[in-house]
């Protein structure tokens, strides 16, 4: 292989999931191919983290790139401090180490000269000799070297076992310094404790490690990913002949080896076995395991993961002990309250036959449901009810599953509203404060957009309620299921265990509303209408788009430009554009690329960096993508990036005024927002939503996808798309069905 060596003068790109980097080298020889007139040469490969001002000592092949000229591809790669004045201010210059910025490093290196690194590494209580340093910065600037040393040396390490710079830093965030000792001791670890590390990247690891492929260790880890990517789906249990059939293919093994780890697992205590009836028309049975023939007592046989059998089965039992619970903390309400109350007669609020039973289902019964599509009186029926209780002196609380969806529940009663995690207390130290040993103190608690409830949750919710104490389950049905892993309102209301009220007379204001007409033609299996004459007001548009590519060039300017001139909409904090899909050009990661580019262009002003795996600028929207209670920001939250400090290695977002900070190894819990998923919109509304839908999508061509998606618009809904995609839509009914038990666990004796 070819030799090459000198120092880094720019890192010009890095992909964090690989590695693969582009770079700028000054070499130590001149007379060397690719050189360019400013005397540098192009270094492209996957790498570690390399920093200016670094020496390297590389090994691989010189060749041509037919757009960008010669270039020297590394497969080997070396690094050394630099050794060079120019090259430590360079180094300690780039932002590598919290504290220090370019004009700081200029000053040390000016200060200590060729002995800088040296007095940093071993005497860092002399930085406080530089102007502008004292005892509390040299102690920071100490910290951060050893955890830039400790990060290098687990990226070396992981760089040669096919892990990326990205994964790098997550694990030293998990492990710290007990990073390199985990990974080789057992690297299945990784897997279970590590959002974004699967089994494959931990596998290969281990394979790299020399650890056989026939491992115990191995099989169980590889059992556990199978049952993981299920529950990753929304099941509850796994078909224990699928479980092996999906184990196999994963690990290239025998179904004996799978089964003995199933036994070890299940001693062991990691997962459960149990048996279950197949419930009748789930397809999902049939399609999945046709070799899987009913017992004589149409039982079958399933694999939990462990606290998801303890759910379930909790769950049930304590729905039920609170169904039967009669007389009840409501039970002194007369029913004449909910036929007539002073309030609503003050408010001119005329409630229908249907919300009228609903309010009176929800005090006598102490486990109800209210269910119904936008504009069919949910709200309304919330507030007469919360005005009985507040007559009659009734403590309660109103809850929902995300942050988005109480601040709307709390705008719409004029009540206080709170996530359930926040209702119960819940810290990630302690766990939740309320359970069975101290419940809430309340009579009846109010859970709306409870299809977004998953089983975990359900079941720590339900720890908190006393027998006596009401429930009312309060959700739209016909939308997606939870993101987490069960189907809880579809089971209540299959299951029988308690009353459900249906609204579905559209009151005359909302029927104005050409988004709520629409809905609810779609829930029908109709098609959604569209204006036929130009200039006539509507709130639900169609841009017609044959493929994705130009669904993606309307969207891009019906954002920036057609929507704030028409309507005044501003096109970050009032526009949000939907997408079925993650992939393809429009598809949430492209969307977002080209949103970010047109309305955040990169200026002086608007400073960005590239962390974990994005590039984040300032003004760019971001959305936190998993709950994190020590900041108090939750999964869905959307803001605005405010500031960049590369001096301090901070990054600060804006959530509807709430300023909160972030180091940037934490950056990994956002992405950008300009557009997101469907399903990550799930409790949310935004004044104008935005959906691509072309036959492009197929795969995700659902009527319950589609009916979501418009139902979070407030005032303007515009599809990008054609016919033909709203037609496969609307016609698509097959709801996805999951494996879940809880509809038979409710409605057993």
């Amino acid at each position: 292989m070819d030799k090459l060596t000198g120092s880094v003068t720019r890192i010009t790109y890095v992909n964090p999931d690989n590695g693969y980097t582009v770079l700028r080298l000054n070499p130590d020889k001149k007379h060397i191919p690719g050189l360019s007139r400013d005397g540098l040469v192009t270094v492209v490969g996957n790498l570690p983290t390399i920093s200016p001002g670094e020496h390297l000592k590389l090994e691989g092949h010189w060749g041509e790139h037919s757009e960008y000229g010669t270039q020297f591809t590394v497969e080997i790669c070396r690094q050394s401090l630099p050794s060079s004045l120019a090259g430590i201010k360079r180094y300690l210059g780039s932002e590598l180490i919290k504290g220090i910025g370019p004009e700081l490093a200029e000053r040390i290196v000016d200060h200590f000269e060729k002995q800088t690194l040296e007095v940093i590494e071993n005497q860092s209580e002399r930085l406080s000799e530089v102007p502008g340093i004292g005892a509390k910065r040299s102690k920071m600037i100490r910290g951060a070297w050893e955890e830039q040393k400790e990060i290098k040396e687990i990226m070396l390490f992981l760089h040669s076992h096919g892990v990326s710079t990205n994964l790098a830093v997550r694990i030293y965030k998990t492990y710290g310094d007990k990073s390199l000792q985990i990974v080789r001791e057992d690297p299945y670890q990784l897997e279970q404790d590590i959002h974004g590390i699967g089994f494959k990247t931990a596998d290969g690891i281990a394979q790299n490690l020399g650890l056989p492929s026939d491992h115990p260790s191995r099989i169980e880890a590889g059992v556990i990913y199978s049952l993981n990517d299920m529950v990753n789906n929304g099941h509850v249990y796994v078909p224990r002949n699928l479980l092996i059939q999906q184990s196999v293919q994963l690990l290239e093994t025998e179904q004996k080896m799978i089964a003995a780890a199933l036994d070890r697992l299940a001693a062991n205590g990691r997962i459960r076995a149990d048996q279950v009836p197949i419930k009748e028309g789930n397809e999902l049975l049939a399609r999945t395991v046709p070799e899987s023939t009913p017992s004589a007592t149409n039982n079958l046989r399933v694999v939990y993961l462990t606290p998801f059998h303890y759910a379930e089965k909790g769950s049930a039992k304590i729905l039920k002990t609170l169904a039967q619970q009669l007389p009840s903390r409501l039970s002194d309400i007369p029913p004449a309250f909910a036929e007539k109350d002073a309030s609503l007669d003050k408010q001119k609020i005329d409630l229908s036959p249907q919300q009228r039973s609903a309010v009176l289902t929800a005090l006598s019964h102490p486990v109800s449901v209210l269910t119904g599509g936008p504009g069919t009186g949910k709200t309304t029926c919330l507030k007469h009810l919360i005005s009985i209780l507040d007559t009659q002196h009734k403590r309660y609380a109103l809850a929902s599953p995300t942050g988005r969806a109480a601040k709307r529940l709390a705008q719409a009663t004029d009540r206080p509203a709170s996530t359930i995690h926040r209702l119960l207390g819940y810290s990630p130290l302690k766990g939740f404060k309320h359970d069975a040993k101290k419940p809430l103190p309340i009579d009846i608690l109010v859970v709306d957009e409870a299809s977004m409830l998953d089983l975990l949750l359900t079941y720590n919710l339900l720890k908190a309620l006393e027998a006596g104490t009401h429930l009312l389950l309060v959700g739209d049905v016909d939308q997606l299921p939870s993101v987490g892993a069960g189907n809880v309102l579809r089971d209540v209301i299959d299951s029988g265990i308690a009353p459900i009220t249906r609204l579905e007379s559209i009151f005359r204001q909302a029927a104005d509303s050409d988004i709520i007409t629409n809905a609810h033609l779609i829930n029908q299996g109709q098609m959604p209408q569209f204006i036929q004459e130009e200039g006539q007001n509507s709130d639900f548009y169609l841009f017609p788009s044959e493929d994705a590519r130009q669904a993606a060039d309307w969207i891009l300017d019906l954002v920036s430009k057609r929507i704030p001139r028409e309507f005044g909409f501003d096109p970050t904090k009032d526009i949000q554009v939907l997408s079925p899909l993650y992939r393809g050009p429009a598809g949430v990661n492209t969307l977002n690329q080209h949103l970010q580019q047109t309305l955040n262009p990169k200026s002086e002003e608007n400073p960005d960096r590239q962390l974990m795996g994005a590039l984040f600028r300032v003004k760019d929207k971001v959305m936190q993508i998993q709950n994190n209670y020590s900041k108090n920001v939750f999964n869905g939250d959307i803001g605005i990036i405010r500031e960049i400090n590369s001096f301090e290695h901070t990054l600060t977002v804006d959530f509807d005024g709430s300023p909160v900070e972030y180091e940037w190894n934490e950056a990994d819990e956002l992405v950008l927002a300009y557009a997101v998923s469907i399903h990550k919109a799930q409790g949310a509304e935004f004044p104008v939503v935005i959906l691509p839908l072309v036959t492009q999508h197929y795969i995700m061509l659902q009527r319950n996808l589609f009916y979501t998606a418009i139902t979070r618009a407030q005032k303007l809904c515009v599809l990008a798309g054609n016919r033909r995609a709203i037609s496969i839509a609307v016609r698509n009914n097959k709801v996805a069905q999951r494996f879940s038990a809880l509809y038979w666990r409710l409605g057993t004796n």
